[in-house]
């Protein structure tokens, strides 16, 4: 599926363009997150293919958050979508532990894998995955996965923003309107460390603890004994002001110090 809409048309032009585009696949598997971008993919294959032609695909494993799983689950059904679960490999994967800079190209290829299974035995000749038009400007090797494997974009052939999925998102009461980007537990590991199940499973637990603090948008980045904690930037004044407290819950999981800043910031 090529380009056909150019990006700074009206809303509504993409919409239809979408639409249209989503009509001719006939039935199509989309890579379900629970983000903001796949689930306006989703919503509109369901709307246009029906329930049973437009379905979600989710991939579990180590680098995905329990509380986002759950999170998906009711987001999928929230929609009245059918929602797959499938395990992926990517932890057996040499080059994805290796973490040398691509290690988005070999997590998204066991995903495209584990989604081909599916779609073969299910009978669906389609797989896509949320690619909106911002993401062209960055260096995604997941894209070049999806590319290998013949993946879909439908939400960037129809020209889609970032603020057309939330406008989307908005105007259909999804529940994903106002959710902050998200991203795997591996995007914590510093590109050069390997990607072990324990570290991940350090970072899932540090992000829980602050989470149950009231945090909403964080990140706490693995750096040995050392986090790297990002906070959106409207709560930076509090976690200056919680500082203290906040080494002290992530000392509970392993970190001697931690270094705070505020999220997106260079």
């Amino acid at each position: 599926m090529s380009q056909v809409v150019d990006p700074s048309s009206s809303f509504d032009v993409k919409v239809a363009a979408l639409r249209r585009g989503l009509a001719k696949l006939e039935r199509l598997a989309v890579a379900f997150s629970g983000g903001v971008d796949s689930t306006v993919l989703l919503h509109a294959a369901k709307e246009v293919l029906g329930r049973e032609n437009g379905v979600a695909v989710i991939a579990d494993s180590p680098s995905l958050p329990r509380a986002e799983l759950a999170e998906a689950r009711e987001i999928a059904a929230a929609i009245d979508a059918r929602l797959i679960e499938v395990r992926t490999d990517e932890g057996n994967d040499e080059r994805y532990r290796a973490n040398i800079g691509n290690r988005c190209f070999f997590c998204k290829a066991a995903l495209f894998r584990a989604m081909e299974m599916f779609a073969k035995e299910e009978g669906f000749p389609y797989l896509s995955f949320g690619e909106i038009v911002d993401d062209w400007s960055d260096d995604r090797p997941g894209a070049k996965a999806a590319q290998q494997y013949g993946v879909v974009a439908p939400l960037s052939a129809a020209g889609f923003t970032k603020e057309d999925v939330r406008r989307y998102a908005s105007e259909h009461g999804l529940p994903v309107a106002d959710k902050p980007a998200s991203a795997c537990l591996a995007s914590r590991i510093p590109v050069g460390t390997e990607v072990t199940p324990e570290r991940l499973s350090t970072v899932e637990a540090a992000e829980a603890a602050l989470k149950a603090r009231g945090y909403r948008v964080l990140r706490v980045r693995h750096h040995g004994d050392k986090a790297r904690l990002e906070v959106g930037p409207e709560e930076e004044t509090r976690a200056r002001a919680e500082l203290a407290q906040i080494e002290s819950l992530l000392a509970q999981h392993g970190f001697q110090s931690v270094e705070l800043a505020v999220y997106g910031a260079t």
